[in-house]
């Protein structure tokens, strides 16, 4: 693996234990997702790995090298996008992607063509030099070029979509595939589950500070023991009479998720059919199960471990 993290612990005064003994590895070529909810412990992890924070226990190594005793050396071997805008004041979204790509030791000239198909990529050239306040969402993506456009050997991304709009979100996520596919290990921060599904090669669930599951996308949803999710719309609040084979992960206003076995399948289709019939269900969908319901089972709504 290009980036080892063994039983990692890192307690806070207080007693607010961040991280209790967190392993992961992560290789070169592979995008791993690192998803919990606000307060689970990524950014703390985040920042030992950067060489930020010491850990009170455990080792990390990224390419063999211990950077808890070299923490200079992560941050030559890591390229990062924090979680907080990156502070361009005064500057052009092309100047600061310049200035750090230098900075990193990148050639002039290839420094600026990377700049030009990044910016390109995510549709941003028009506002590429200007030194204007930027949006939010362009803000973001500028800190994403900076992390990208001289890639370090480990690319952190820490929360790399936050903000930015539907259409520059999904060029995003190919600009951060092609990042791996590049030969950097790409850690992904995020707790948007639906939209890292498309690029993850394999994620971590962390909660309270506890590494919950590991594992690709299809093992972990097989681990669920139901293939299927049935995404229904209520006419009403008041839940309906349900069949006892669904099992309801789910319920936020009129809308509701169940999971559903194979072998149940025609039935369920029927009882759904006939409900949106006699005007129970608005409307109803059966697809298979995804990672928000790999994440649903270990993470409560309010963001503890399950």
């Amino acid at each position: 693996m290009l980036l080892d993290v063994l039983d990692v612990t890192k307690t806070y005064r207080g007693g607010v234990r961040a991280n209790d003994g967190i392993s992961l590895g992560v290789d070169a070529g592979e995008v791993f997702g690192l998803l919990g909810p606000n307060g689970a412990g990524k950014t703390t992890l985040v920042h030992q790995v950067l060489g930020q924070l010491v850990p009170d226990s455990g080792t990390i190594e990224i390419e063999g090298s211990d950077v808890v005793a070299d923490p200079a050396l992560a941050r030559q071997l890591c390229s990062f996008q924090p979680q907080a805008a990156a502070p361009v004041e005064g500057l052009s979204p092309r100047q600061a992607i310049d200035i750090v790509g230098r900075i990193r030791g990148g050639a002039r000239d290839d420094v600026r063509r990377e700049a030009v198909r990044l910016l390109d990529a995510l549709d941003m050239t028009s506002i590429a030099d200007r030194p204007v306040p930027l949006s939010g969402g362009l803000a973001r993506l500028t800190g994403f070029c900076m992390a990208a456009v001289v890639p370090g050997r480990l690319v952190i991304l820490d929360e790399p979509t936050n903000d930015v709009d539907p259409l520059r979100r999904r060029a995003l996520w190919q600009l951060i595939r092609d990042l791996a596919d590049g030969g950097a290990a790409v850690l992904l921060v995020t707790h948007n589950v639906l939209e890292a599904e498309r690029c993850v090669d394999r994620l971590a669930i962390i909660g309270d500070g506890r590494l919950l599951a590991t594992g690709t996308p299809a093992a972990l949803k097989s681990g669920l023991g139901a293939p299927l999710r049935l995404e229904c719309t209520l006419e009403s609040p008041e839940p309906p009479d349900l069949p006892t084979w669904l099992t309801v992960v789910g319920m936020n206003g009129r809308r509701l998720i169940a999971h559903v076995q194979l072998s149940d399948v025609n039935e369920t289709m029927a009882w759904a059919t006939a409900a949106q019939d006699a005007r129970v269900l608005a409307e109803f969908a059966l697809t298979p199960a995804s990672l928000e319901d790999v994440y649903a089972a270990w993470i409560k709504p309010e963001g503890v471990a399950a």
